[in-house]
């Protein structure tokens, strides 16, 4: 192993770890903070004041329409600045990021209404949210790259949970701003109310670049650029020609991961008020409960993959979504209150999501080579993310309009993003321990074999 991942820390290395560790974490609850800020309001707002029309079901996918533009642009983000932070360096791009998401989430707190000022209030939506996209595209890889190489091997998969978290604090803040002004009467609701959750990211943003301003780059990163010179290779055409069978389980494990949890932080809130004609606070709350028990799950699954491995614990998640997703939708569907309602989001989101989730940061780390892991990691997962974040609310809607109402063909969808997921995680490899300096691939499997 190499020494630059398994020397003893000192004092102040363990201190910068920690500031690691928070850096991660409150950029991606940045990122997920602005994203699902989005995602609610798709659901209950720009469907109302931005793309009105007397067919809700329209005005609705129209919204949604946007939500998946977000997730189109962000493979090209995870491309661009992943190339970026393999040649650059990981905390210079990812104090891009930062700034490129907040201000676009701060803009759309200023988004005119079509009823003031007609398409061009659409358009302006559409835009600011692609370069929300564009940003976020490399945010979430970035972190999670940073928490792993910067970790000791034993508790990689317990410090990568770090970014996760933070993920799932972001989604916590955002659902429960959303849950607050949404108790507002809807006329004030939909005039200004909703507007407060996005302005409020610049508080965020403020934190989060101080704290990534202080940051160095890690040494993993710093032995792999000297490498990469002599050798002029290209990250995006190693991670193309050599590296494409991680990018495969990088995919699949995505695929079912965003189906599941966008069935509960997107789809479930318009599903619920739409179709079941519950209250609009319904979903929110529900998701503000589930989000909170995500996050104190995560890292009790991420040190569970230390000891067990990574594919066991992403598996397990796969499996029981599946398994569980019919048993969810009768829960909701006979839901009387909004307390079963919540226990549905909890268990789907508690142990599915969190299981499928909890790995990702050191296992997604572990697949690809130094010289090429952040172009690899953004890419891959932002793809799937475009394929499947983006279009799983519109897709589920769809369904649900062309049964008539009815949540089965939902869930066959859901099975068979599971299927997707457990195929490339089952036949793709473990890398519990594997060596994040290692600049070949050949290199990087042999380095798995003393953890094994």
């Amino acid at each position: 192993m190499s020494t630059l991942t398994t020397a003893k820390p000192t004092p102040t290395a363990a201190a910068h770890r920690r500031r690691v560790l928070l850096a991660s974490l409150v950029g991606s609850a940045l990122e997920w903070y602005d994203f699902y800020l989005y995602g609610t309001a798709a659901a209950l707002v720009f469907n109302k004041i931005i793309f009105p029309s007397s067919d809700p079901t329209a005005s609705l996918l129209a919204s949604f329409g946007t939500l998946a533009i977000g997730y189109f642009v962000r493979p090209l983000g995870g491309l661009l600045f992943g190339r970026l932070g393999d040649l650059i360096g990981r905390k210079r791009v990812l104090i891009i990021t930062l700034l490129v998401m907040g201000a676009s989430t701060v803009g759309m707190a200023l988004v005119p209404t079509y009823e003031h000022v007609g398409v061009l209030a659409p358009v302006l939506l559409v835009v600011l949210r692609a370069v929300q996209g564009l940003g976020a595209g490399a945010e979430y890889g970035g972190a999670a790259i940073l928490a792993a190489e910067f970790s000791q091997p034993r508790r990689r998969g317990l410090f990568g949970a770090a970014p996760s978290v933070g993920v799932y604090l972001g989604i916590l803040l955002a659902s429960g701003a959303f849950a607050l002004v949404t108790r507002l009467p809807e006329d004030q609701f939909l005039a200004w109310g909703w507007r407060i959750p996005f302005a409020a990211s610049v508080l965020v943003i403020a934190v989060a670049l101080v704290i990534r301003l202080r940051l160095t780059e890690s040494p993993a990163f710093e032995a792999a650029q000297e490498r990469s010179r002599a050798a002029e290779i290209s990250p995006v055409r190693q991670v193309v020609r050599t590296e494409w069978r991680a990018g495969l389980v990088v995919f699949g494990l995505q695929t079912a991961q965003n189906v599941v949890a966008y069935l509960n932080l997107t789809f479930l809130a318009a599903y619920l008020t739409d179709t079941l004609e519950l209250s609009s606070s319904t979903g929110p709350v529900a998701v503000t409960v589930g989000t909170a028990v995500t996050a104190v799950a995560l890292p009790v699954f991420a040190h569970l993959t230390d000891r067990v491995g990574r594919k066991p614990v992403a598996l397990a998640g796969i499996l029981f979504s599946a398994a569980f997703v019919f048993p969810y939708f009768w829960v909701i569907d006979h839901a009387h209150t909004s307390l079963t309602v919540t226990l549905a989001v909890v268990v789907s989101m508690g142990i599915g999501v969190g299981c499928m989730f909890a790995p990702q940061a050191a296992y997604f780390s572990e697949l690809f080579t130094a010289r090429s892991r952040f172009t690899g990691l953004a890419l891959y997962r932002e793809v799937a993310g475009a394929v499947t974040g983006g279009l799983t609310p519109l897709i589920a809607v769809a369904l649900v309009a062309a049964t008539g109402g009815r949540s089965w063909a939902v869930a066959l969808f859901v099975i068979a993003s599971c299927v997707v997921g457990g195929l490339a995680v089952g036949l793709g490899p473990e890398t519990r321990g594997r060596d994040l300096a290692a600049t070949t691939v050949d290199a990087l499997r042999a380095s798995t074999g003393t953890y094994r």
